[in-house]
């Protein structure tokens, strides 16, 4: 769980954030909402403004975490990604929002420094053999060859061998999925770390954070 850092009431104007003591525009937040729909469909005036207000920091956390990912790929020399657009932003796939959380999602879609380090941290990923023959034969359900797929063969009825793939067909395919599953914690974790040193203004709070009534556990 990232760690949450309370409001201060000493930030620049017009800051939404300090990014390890450098002020971080609020101008970036807006820009940023103005191109990303409402996730939350309410029609109480109430709730719509709590939904509003959440939205502001779920934004936040996506706009800060852009300027890490960019301070992270200079410090590691890294080529500076082009200047992100708002306009740009890319759709979040249900499927990555669950896996990810909305948050990290929508930074991947938005970011393309935060794109280069996931990269960066996949591609440093070493998936032990032993790790990937494990993986194997503890799944052999997954890995029905196409034509006992056609068969209807049923994955959990413990499939006879040749309805299975051999291990050195399914090798490559699994290593990437463990090392794809190792870059995302690395990821995470990085990003936990370098969210230590953010404050952030009052309003722009990270959507759990218990400081504001607000919060919520929803990323």
């Amino acid at each position: 769980m990232p760690t949450h850092v309370h409001a201060q009431a000493d930030l620049p104007g017009g800051a939404a954030a300090l990014v390890h003591g450098e002020a971080l525009a609020r101008d970036r937040v807006d820009a940023f909402l103005a191109v990303v729909p409402p996730r939350d469909r309410e029609t109480r005036p109430d709730a719509l403004a709590r939904a509003e207000r959440q939205r502001r920091r779920w934004a936040t956390q996506v706009v800060v975490a852009d300027e890490l990912a960019r301070r992270a790929c200079a410090e590691r020399g890294l080529r500076a990604p082009e200047e992100v657009s708002p306009s740009q932003v890319l759709a979040v796939a249900e499927a990555d929002v669950a896996d990810l959380g909305s948050i990290v999602a929508a930074v991947l879609s938005h970011s393309p420094a935060a794109r280069v380090l996931l990269d960066v941290f996949e591609r440093e990923q070493a998936i032990p053999e032993a790790t990937v023959r494990d993986y194997y034969d503890r799944n052999r359900d997954r890995f029905l060859t196409p034509e006992a797929l056609r068969r209807g063969v049923d994955p959990f009825d413990e499939p006879a061998p040749d309805h299975v793939l051999p291990y050195e067909r399914a090798r490559e395919g699994i290593e990437r999925e463990l090392r794809r599953a190792a870059g995302r914690r690395a990821f995470f974790a990085w990003l936990d770390r370098a969210r230590t040193g953010v404050v952030y203004a009052a309003g722009h709070e990270h959507p759990g954070d218990p400081s504001h009534p607000d919060h919520e556990h929803r990323h």
